[in-house]
């Protein structure tokens, strides 16, 4: 019994770690406890193991070590300057704008409160990082309204939740970083790898509510005329828009002798500044040269806009590391709350208090990380699971499709972090010997954890959607109807049809994974490789150097004489350099 026990220590110690996490056992203290304790327990077994076992008391030295290593992470810098951007971002009220402004625009459509939420959802994807901040500010601004003018109250919720959840997988996504870091990759090729499906699991939600509409129409009405606040002005906006491009342009021919493949972006820079400083001094000096549609548009769109170029585009330039490039996102945060009125020393702490938090919550994980792993690895643990996913029938899709599985339905008990720590170590090493390229890898499973948001019971954004929903009739202060609330099982069944969604997304990104591996840039193919030499010398054949050789065939230069002998020094001359002919 000994013996099996010290053989099978790698199956029976991680099934163990599941069974602490699902009795309610923080995770950080969880995986510290279960490392600390089956190392003990090895040790005392390493002698019936056959060699399983490579676990003795002078390993424990190596934890100062490994803690360090993570502490000393430059990566993980990023998490905090993303974090506490977002809450900023949160804190000055940018959320509130953009529904409302995206609301007005596409208000005179059926729908057109769900696509706002969803494009968004995108924006604060893209600028904030953080799930909880974007459900619930959506879920106070959006939802009423929604409720007020007849929509469905399961495809309300789920829109919003489903709307907040991209977070996850849009850049600068937090699990990216975390996924970067533990499968050993650059965070920015993962940011450049994940932009295009995150772009599409967006098109993807606004073909569901465009299909719905279709289907049922009754479930998602236009806004009615006196909701329109700014009035119509869609024409001016367009024409607006195409100013811009026009300016862009200019400034694109005129920089382009100067400053080659860089003009495109300064020209757009350039068309984006101007088409800005015309709306603010239109809208404060009363011109009335563009409609008010068109001057919130710009207004409330181009801040967010820019400070999104200033964080992912400095990265995918190559400009800024994923770090620098969240350092210049807070600062820009503070930036544009300071612009509003509305940064204070109160929102500064705030932020900084829920940054430090949450910072301090993942380095205890991986503090708690380091300790496990350390006794997985002495346990072979790492081959048993090795073993156990490549020899799964179907060779890579096989085994990605039973990775997805594994991780669609552990999603069901643990958060994105959880996984990302103790489930993405074991699987890569797997994922690298069958030959997967690991950002890929990481952009799927990115996709696949932001179903553990949206899981029905503990889907953590239905918990933010539900701490916010009214659960009790109320008077609407604009109509002065009696609005009904929203129940809980209302939420759960408007959060089914996005989880499958995201099903199909990984689907798609399996079987499209171009999707991804863009970030390689352009593939060379070797056999289109010419290298050609110039003749050197006094060679007549191309591309073949002469080495100072007269061309085969010509009279020596010299009329036929011998060339003549170098003098020699002294054979006992040690002063001089030596010199070689």
């Amino acid at each position: 019994m000994i013996e099996f026990i010290a053989q099978n220590m790698a199956p029976i110690m991680f099934f163990s770690l599941i069974v602490f996490l699902l009795i309610g056992y923080p995770v950080a203290f969880s995986l510290a406890a279960n490392g600390l304790l089956f190392f003990f327990i090895g040790v005392e077994l390493a002698p019936f193991s056959n060699g399983t076992i490579n676990l003795s008391w002078p390993l424990l030295y190596a934890l100062p070590e490994r803690f360090w290593g993570t502490l000393a992470n430059e990566t993980l810098l990023a998490i905090p300057f993303f974090t506490f951007m977002g809450i900023v971002l949160e804190r000055s009220g940018m959320a509130e704008d953009l529904l409302d402004t995206i609301g007005q625009l596409f208000g005179p459509i059926r729908g057109g409160l769900a696509y706002a939420v969803i494009l968004v959802g995108a924006l604060l994807a893209a600028t904030t990082g953080v799930v909880a901040a974007s459900v619930i500010a959506m879920g106070l601004i959006s939802l009423p309204i929604m409720l007020r003018y007849g929509y469905d109250r399961r495809l309300a919720s789920g829109v919003i939740a489903a709307s907040g959840t991209l977070a996850q997988i849009i850049p600068p996504s937090l699990v990216l970083i975390v996924l970067a870091d533990q499968l050993g990759r650059s965070v920015g090729d993962m940011y450049k790898g994940a932009l295009i499906p995150g772009l599409v699991l967006t098109g993807l939600y606004m073909a569901y509510v465009l299909t719905m509409s279709i289907i049922r129409p009754k479930s998602m009405p236009a806004l009615p005329p006196e909701a329109r606040t700014l009035g119509s002005g869609v024409t001016s906006l367009l024409v607006a828009l195409a100013s811009a491009a026009v300016v862009a342009y200019a400034a694109h021919v005129y920089l382009s002798p100067t400053h080659g493949a860089n003009a495109d972006i300064l020209g757009a820079t350039v068309g984006v500044i101007v088409i800005y400083i015309v709306a603010v001094l239109d809208k404060n000096m009363k011109i009335n040269m563009m409609s008010r549609l068109a001057q919130q548009v710009i207004i409330v769109l181009i801040p967010p806009l820019a400070l999104i170029f200033l964080v992912l585009g400095t990265i995918f330039l190559g400009i800024a590391t994923p770090t620098e490039g969240g350092a210049m996102g807070a600062v820009g945060a503070l930036i544009m709350a300071a612009a509003k009125g509305r940064l204070s020393m109160d929102v500064v702490r705030q932020a900084l208090t829920s940054t430090t938090r949450l910072s301090a919550f993942v380095m205890f994980i991986l503090i708690g990380a380091r300790v496990f792993s350390l006794t997985f690895y002495g346990v072979n643990g790492h081959l048993w699971v090795e073993h156990l996913l490549v020899s799964l029938p179907g060779g890579e899709v096989g085994f990605l499709i039973a990775v997805n599985v594994l991780v669609f339905f552990l999603a069901f008990f643990l958060d994105f972090f959880e996984l990302a720590f103790i489930i993405v170590p074991l699987l890569a090493p797997a994922a690298d010997k069958l030959g997967i390229d690991l950002i890929w890898f990481g952009v799927l499973l990115g996709i696949n954890m932001q179903t553990s948001f949206m899981h029905p019971p503990f889907g953590f954004a239905l918990f933010y959607l539900r701490s916010v929903a009214a659960r009790v009739p109320y008077l609407d202060k604009i109509t002065g109807q009696k609005i009904a609330p929203v129940s809980t099982g209302q939420i759960y069944w408007g959060a089914v049809p996005f989880v499958c969604i995201q099903i199909v997304m990984v689907g798609l990104t399996i079987s499209f994974p171009q999707m991804v591996m863009h970030y390689k840039g352009p593939t060379v193919n070797p056999a289109d490789i010419k290298i050609e030499l110039p003749p050197l010398g006094g060679s007549n054949q191309p591309g073949l150097p002469g080495l100072g050789l007269p061309p085969l065939g010509a009279p020596p230069t010299d009329g036929g004489k011998a060339p003549a002998t170098p003098a020699q020094p002294p054979a006992n001359e040690l002063t001089q350099p030596p010199k070689f002919n």
